[in-house]
């Protein structure tokens, strides 16, 4: 195929808005980012609204494409619950020229890692493997996601095996009380459901609801290709192209970027979550409701939570874990989604030390929410955030992973260095608005372990 390339501007500063490159014609290739040792970024709109991207790595010997597709669990239904993961496994048993062996002896003849995962809201198939090799991986991915059989018997065997892996989160009170956490801040909306489905909700699944689901989402205009590593942007779209064929036509243009409902909730769905298990540690997740992941106040919540329980040097780590020895593991995170998101705290620990343990995050939480945090706080959140990023991005899938992220969630591409000023330029008095909002919300709490309903009261 060929395209005409044209340059976007790069390294805009740390305002609200990031650079946005004039829109592209379809077929028509824009570069995102050059870099000073030959790096290169580019996009191309295919007919029919399938976007590719690619990162060019000088240096490397490998490559990594995945094949985005823009729905998950937060686009189903009770009565569906489960269907994006079920169908992410059920793509590997076979298409209409090969068998679930013949995709995995292909991939394993090269030495290659072929996989999948499904999130709230995406689903990625992805391969890594020798940049020689990256034909067959497009070949093998672009067979997978167009021209799956999902047979009623394939179905049968595959729902044992969900049926296991739900089994084993059950066992695993670490990812349990994930799954709680959110069920007890999301309720009963889709972003409240885990992505694995209930054990009823699997258990009623058919062959019609997964495959339906598999012919009315996975369609072109939901699709975004990534590929990093020793690849060319031309040979990538050649690749795509081929592997798409005819359903690269018509008008169609990309899906709009999800940006979720208005009007979305700002407390809790309930105060509180309880798995009631004998185990030795009991597993807590302590949590608000966060921010969009397209509200700028992002880069300042990221540094506050980072400096709060994002490290060992963080407050909960010191006053917890390193001064007090009340617990082995203690942390914070932040989730975004289209909308809405969270902020949240888990410990693991002995069940007598839960209250104190308890107690001791909220008030660090609440001095905060109060005080905002020092400016060494700050300036060194800024630096681990820094220095993540960067190291994080060392090896194709990352990068590859970037691509399609920034392309689904956020509708934009920014370089690393656009998102690296973005956090230098988080100041002190940002993070302490933030933080006054974020963490002086009302909260819930999710618990795994040997209490019951009675004594959650107390914690």
């Amino acid at each position: 195929m060929n395209t005409s390339t044209r340059q976007a501007p790069t390294g805009a500063g740390t305002g609200a808005t990031a650079p946005v490159p004039a829109p592209a014609g379809v077929g028509e290739t824009l570069v995102l980012d050059v870099d000073e040792v030959g790096g290169r970024v580019e996009r191309t709109e295919l007919p029919g609204g399938l976007r590719v991207l690619t990162e060019t790595m000088p240096g490397v010997l490998s490559a990594t494409v995945g094949i985005w597709v823009g729905v998950g669990s937060r686009d189903e239904t009770d009565a569906v619950a489960g269907s994006s993961h079920f169908l992410e496994h059920l793509l590997f048993k076979g298409t209409g020229s090969r068998s679930a062996l013949e995709i995995a002896t292909a991939m394993d003849a090269v030495g290659g890692e072929m996989n999948a995962f499904t999130a709230k809201e995406h689903t990625c198939y992805y391969a890594n493997v020798l940049a020689s090799d990256l034909p067959l991986a497009v070949t093998l991915l672009g067979d997978l996601v167009t021209d799956a059989l999902n047979t009623a018997a394939d179905l049968e065997s595959e729902r044992t095996v969900v049926l296991e892996e739900i089994a084993m989160r059950d066992d695993e009170p670490s990812d349990l009380v994930h799954d709680l956490f959110a069920e007890t801040l999301f309720g009963g909306t889709a972003l409240g459901r885990s992505v694995l489905g209930t054990v009823e909700s699997i258990e009623g699944l058919t062959r019609e609801d997964v495959d339906g689901w598999y012919r009315r989402r996975y369609t072109v205009p939901s699709i975004v290709v990534t590929a990093a590593g020793r690849v060319e942007h031309q040979q990538v779209l050649d690749l795509v192209t081929a592997a798409f064929g005819d359903r690269l036509s018509g008008p169609g243009r990309p899906a709009a970027l999800r940006r979720g409902e208005e009007g979305a909730a700002t407390s809790p769905a309930r105060p509180t979550g309880l798995v009631r298990r004998r185990t030795e540690q009991t597993h807590v997740l302590l949590g608000s409701v966060g921010l969009g992941r397209l509200d700028e106040r992002r880069y300042a919540a990221a540094v506050m939570e980072t400096a709060v329980g994002g490290g060992m040097s963080s407050r909960l780590f010191q006053e917890i874990r390193e001064k007090r020895g009340l617990v082995y593991s203690v942390g914070s995170a932040l989730s975004h989604y289209a909308g809405t998101g969270s902020f949240s705290v888990y410990a693991g620990c002995s069940p007598k030390r839960v209250p104190e343990v308890l107690r001791l995050v909220r008030e660090e939480l609440a001095r905060v929410a109060a005080d905002g945090l020092t400016s060494e706080e700050v300036a060194r959140g800024r630096g681990q955030l820094k220095g993540g990023l960067v190291l994080g991005l060392e090896d194709t899938g990352s990068r590859m992973s970037r691509l399609g992220k920034s392309e689904l969630s956020y509708g934009e591409y920014l370089p690393v260095r656009e998102v690296l000023a973005r956090l230098d330029g988080v100041e002190e008095e940002q993070v302490r608005a933030v933080a006054a909002d974020l963490l002086a919300r009302d909260t819930c709490l999710a618990v795994v372990g040997p209490y019951r309903e009675s004594e959650l009261d107390r914690l």
